[in-house]
């Protein structure tokens, strides 16, 4: 509704006292003379009253009256009074009048209060609703339109995905200057679909995107689109896209587009679904406008396997970026650019940061500055130092650290033995990452300890080898307990998870068992960008007889990694008390400090 003619509740406030006045005015210039009623007994007995309509408590009539030196006709209202009352008063010659009982309170409660709620009902409505949509506006396009003055971001505040960004250039390009592009012939594509793990940046980059292009921006979140109404999806669909061609040239953002994208046919309810005439709709829209208009349609998603095939074939999003975790050097550049705004102390080194933090998100490296200062905030300091920002790394990776914990001093012996077994085991292990740190301070849900190793540099490929080496530093801690102890704890109940989980994968996913060779058996409909212990449970594929060999060869594996574990563990056993003994004491020890203590230190 246009804001110079919207419509206030003061209207009809103010057209109601002006109603009021302009009847009070007439009443006292045109309406019927008001008399007391000693004075219309003075005028009944005058003989002045000419005629009279007698009603429960007040008369009214006509009576002779003087105008002007003529004598004129005059109609006349009393409020009668008790008979009996007005003869005494008469005696004495005495005015008196008769006195109506308020009415506000009545009149106010019988019409007005009706009236103004329901002015302020329509009010409301009027507010809500608007004529080209569906009831109260459920139909509407959910939109947040972002106008390009508004939009701030621009490639210089996303790092980390330099590929991406140069993908992404020809859409800038093309929205600034078409004819380039039109005069060749050729067109950009309807579509471009940004993938990658979650927190990698995705919505960011395309909001710099519409930054760097100077146009107005559509963002809407794909389960947005959906509604309880049948048929409000698909009207929000057609919304947008009208809304769009008539700000052309802009860009259009779908975020988590596996929302409404999912392929069709997976659900009972067919094509009544509401999400899929939803997506039917989005479908058709994509098919429907002209690329030449300059309307660029973004979306994003972490389950790119999901997406029903018609909407990644060409003529819609047949373009996919990837935009994936960064290396080492992209997370340099991301903690640079959120370090903008951070107090760093000058010793701050931002690459070894980015070495300890392998498989971060943009999302991630973004939190471990904001941890560190609020840390350094926490301890009054002036700046953030390397010891804040290291404890936000543990805290993002193990969790927050509970020193107040009260942990009786054979658990706490049984922790530190455990975690010099995975460090010692490390640490004599051929290909094994480096040992950063070992800390026996509890931390998180349920960690009683814990062992931080680092890799050296970022890896895309793993060797039977090293996978076998990593089977062995978790089976360090177990080792660890049964050498010193001659017993076991269930301490080890996520590192035999893993261990197993590794185990299962070489022998029926990557091929490397004996038993079965090269058949694989992988697990069913695996998320592309998800971590493993997000993958929907699946059934398996292949016989009886085929997973008692897998099992049997999975047992294998395991036990000979504990052979492997035992022997290096009694061959050092020295050392495994020398740790232990020294984490006992101060409960955390750095890198240099392991090193020192197993002879390799300077």
């Amino acid at each position: 509704m246009d804001k110079k003619h919207q419509f206030t509740l003061w209207y009809v406030v103010a057209a109601f006292l002006a109603l009021s006045l302009i009847q009070d005015y007439y009443v006292r210039s045109y309406g019927p003379k008001t008399l007391a009623y000693s004075e219309f007994l003075k005028e009944l007995k005058a003989g002045r009253i000419l005629e009279v309509a007698i009603a429960q408590g007040s008369l009214s009539g006509k009576m002779k009256a003087v105008q002007d030196g003529q004598e004129t006709e005059q109609r006349f209202v009393a409020l009668r009074v008790d008979p009996e009352i007005s003869e005494e008063l008469s005696k004495y010659n005495v005015d008196f009048r008769g006195q109506p009982e308020s009415t506000f309170l009545r009149d106010l409660m019988s019409w007005v209060l009706p009236a103004l709620i329901f002015f302020g009902i329509w009010f409301f409505l009027m507010r809500r609703f608007n004529p080209q949509d569906q009831l109260l506006g459920v139909g509407r396009s959910k939109a947040k339109i972002v106008a390009e003055a508004d939009l701030t971001t621009s490639f210089s505040d996303v790092a980390g995905c330099d590929e991406a960004k140069e993908e992404l250039q020809e859409i800038i390009d093309f929205l600034r200057e078409p004819e380039r592009f039109q005069n060749l012939g050729g067109r950009m594509p309807k579509g471009v679909l940004l993938v990658g793990p979650p927190g990698t940046g995705k919505t960011l980059l395309a909001r710099a995107v519409a930054g760097e292009a100077k146009v107005p921006f559509f963002f809407i979140s794909g389960s947005e689109f959906v509604e309880l109404f049948v048929g409000m999806g698909a009207s929000r669909v057609r919304e947008l896209f009208t809304q769009a061609r008539e700000k052309a040239p802009c860009i259009i953002f779908i975020d988590e587009l596996d929302a409404i994208g999912k392929a069709r046919g997976a659900n009972l309810m067919g094509g009544h679904d509401e999400r899929e005439q939803t997506l039917n709709q989005l479908l058709v829209e994509m098919d429907g406008f002209d690329p030449r208009k300059g309307v660029v349609i973004m979306a994003a998603t972490n389950r790119p396997e999901t997406l029903d095939p018609a909407l990644l074939r060409a003529g819609r999003f047949d373009r996919q970026v990837l935009v994936d975790r960064p290396d080492v050097n992209g997370r340099e550049e991301i903690l640079n650019v959120h370090a903008k705004n951070i107090k760093l102390a000058p010793e701050v080194n931002l690459r070894e940061i980015a070495q300890k933090t392998p498989g971060f998100s943009g999302a991630d490296l973004a939190n471990i500055m904001n941890e560190g200062a609020l840390l350094a905030a926490r301890r009054h300091k002036t700046a953030v130092d390397m010891d804040d920002l290291s404890e936000a790394v543990d805290r993002v990776i193990a969790g927050l650290e509970k020193k107040n914990r009260v942990i009786n001093p054979k658990e706490k012996k049984i922790v530190a033995y455990h975690e010099t077994g995975h460090a010692l085991v490390a640490a004599y292990t051929p290909g094994s990452d480096k040992v950063s740190k070992i800390s026996i301070v509890p931390r998180g849900l349920g960690a009683l300890g814990y062992t931080q190793q680092l890799p050296t540099e970022d890896r895309y490929l793993m060797t039977r080898s090293e996978l076998t080496g990593k089977i062995d530093v978790l089976l360090g801690g177990r080792v660890a307990e049964e050498i010193v102890f001659e017993e076991v704890s269930t301490g080890a109940h996520n590192d035999l998870q893993r261990a197993t989980d590794i185990a299962r994968a070489m022998v029926a996913e990557y091929g490397m068992g004996r038993t079965l060779g090269l058949s694989t058996y992988p697990r069913q409909a695996r998320p592309l960008f998800l971590s493993p212990e997000q993958a929907p449970l699946t059934g398996k594929e292949y016989s009886e007889s085929t997973a008692a060999k897998l099992d049997q060869e999975v047992k294998d594996i395991l036990e000979e990694a504990r052979e492997r574990v035992r022997a290096i563990l009694t061959g050092h056993r020295d050392q495994l008390e020398g740790v232990a003994q020294e984490l006992l004491k101060k409960e955390v020890l750095d890198a240099q400090e392991f090193e020192r203590l197993i002879g390799r230190g300077e």
